[in-house]
């Protein structure tokens, strides 16, 4: 459809028959003190030509040889199939499910993603996806809140090693909602949050939330921390990467009951890093608490001839009349991308995802082990955190590691993420990720970059 704006004799219009004066007017119920004010750093109108150009140039900077990088976003293979499938008019240009009779294909398609997003997880139900991880993470607490039926506190105990920009999402959401989210520390040791203080028990939360794998990729005691969690009357919240699961305990089966809500980015499913997004949020829960699920839900029926179709079966009222009582007013399923990682998983199978986990595991392994043997001698390489980790691990090195990965860098490859963004203490350490992608040949030129650069800043 192309794109037709409004002129001004359209607007004098549309205001006239509204009866209001400016568009301004329209917006008076907005508070002021929330409102932006003049745009004063957006530049100003270019032409389409100067935009591709600029565009393009953009995109060329995010060209590297090799990328170390993952942090949340993580590069794996993507089967040609996957999105050959994905373009096709019929999923590129369909929209919200609205009429069951007319989108028995979109529908099917988003049971079967619910339906094996809780095979991989272990869990009861799924949704029809949100916006992204960290979204999904905020919607948590907040259904966690609602769930809660025997806790009024209205707090929530969230693990440190939480992905730092998630917990800035989830105080931006609920913080607003008088909802107050309390960090629990990590070990200094081990880089993963243990079992509360005592102190802690006599506290009231109605939640608790915690990563597995966490920021740092390291494994925290999940069986532990979910129990503690219902024994304090909380609910647990458990916050995954979706390929991990296919090798690593899911989360409906931790501790004595396992977790009530899980969530996480889908991005490794199917979905390319694209500089950032779109992404896709995965969204679980244990049945008895499923009223209380954003989004929508897919139900698989028969017709009175008792032939099987699809239907929305649960949905989240943001989108009907009563949207004051809303579950969620940001729960966009990501349909797009849903479709992308129902077709990755559809190809690859239970072994399949096994195999991307185990080779991913594999690989970053034998990148710490030569990274650190490389590094014994001159002691400018260790281990900053002890205990075991998935795909992804925390190199503390002799250096600051913005200068290490700019170096890295101009030599094309992006060697990790820099944690002292975050934590100044971690100044020194690079947070790096391995995927199936990466060939021995790969890392260990990994492992001679990184020893390089460190002896260059020696000398």
């Amino acid at each position: 459809m192309p794109f037709i704006p409004h002129t001004a004799l359209d607007e004098s219009r549309m205001l006239e028959a509204v009866g209001v004066d400016s568009i301004e007017a329209l917006f008076d119920e907005i508070p002021e003190d929330l409102r932006s004010g003049e745009l004063k750093q957006t530049p100003p109108g270019i032409s389409e030509m100067a935009l591709l150009r600029l565009m393009n140039e953009r995109a060329r900077q995010d060209e590297v040889d090799l990328s170390f990088l993952g942090a949340g976003a993580y590069q794996h293979h993507i089967p040609a199939a996957v999105w050959d499938l994905v373009g096709r008019g019929e999923f590129m240009t369909a929209y919200t499910p609205y009429q069951a009779e007319a989108s028995q294909g979109t529908l099917q398609l988003i049971y079967e993603f619910q339906t094996m997003m809780t095979r991989l997880l272990a869990m009861d139900v799924a949704n029809a996806s949100v916006y992204d991880g960290a979204s999904a993470t905020a919607e948590a607490i907040l259904m966690a809140i609602r769930a809660n039926k025997r806790n009024k506190s209205r707090r929530v105990l969230v693990a440190g090693d939480l992905h730092p920009n998630y917990i800035d999402a989830c105080r931006a959401i609920v913080g607003n909602q008088g909802i107050e989210l309390e960090l629990l520390d990590f070990s200094e040791t081990s880089g993963v949050v243990e079992l509360p203080p005592a102190t802690a028990a006599n506290e009231d939360f109605a939640a608790l939330v915690i990563s597995y794998p966490n920021f740092f990729g390291g494994l925290p005691d999940v069986h532990a921390l979910t129990d503690w969690a219902h024994a304090q009357g909380a609910l647990l919240i458990g916050v995954v990467n979706p390929t991990a699961m296919a090798l690593l305990v899911p989360p409906g089966e931790w501790g004595t009951r396992g977790a009530d809500i899980a969530v996480g980015e889908g991005q490794p499913l199917g979905i390319p890093v694209s500089s950032g997004g779109p992404y896709l949020g995965f969204m679980c829960c244990r049945q008895d608490i499923v009223r209380q699920m954003p989004g929508r839900i897919i139900g698989r029926t028969e017709d009175t001839e008792g032939k099987p179709g699809f239907a929305l079966t649960l949905q989240a009222r943001e989108q009907h009349i009563r949207r004051a009582k809303a579950t969620s007013n940001i729960c966009t399923n990501q349909g797009l991308l849903v479709t992308a990682a129902t077709i990755y998983m559809s190809l690859l199978g239970d072994e399949g995802l096994r195999s991307v986990a185990l080779r991913s595991h594999q690989g970053l392994q034998r990148l710490r082990a030569g990274a650190l043997a490389a590094g014994k001698d001159t002691g400018s390489i260790s281990a900053r955190f002890e205990g075991p980790v998935f795909h992804e691990a925390v190199l503390e090195v002799n250096a600051p590691a913005s200068e290490v990965l700019s170096r890295m860098a101009a030599r094309g490859i992006l060697g990790g993420y820099d944690l002292g963004e975050h934590f100044p203490d971690l100044r020194h350490c690079i947070l790096v990720n391995v995927t199936e992608t990466r060939s021995d040949e790969d890392i260990d030129r990994y492992v001679s970059c990184l020893t390089e650069v460190l002896g260059d800043i020696a000398c």
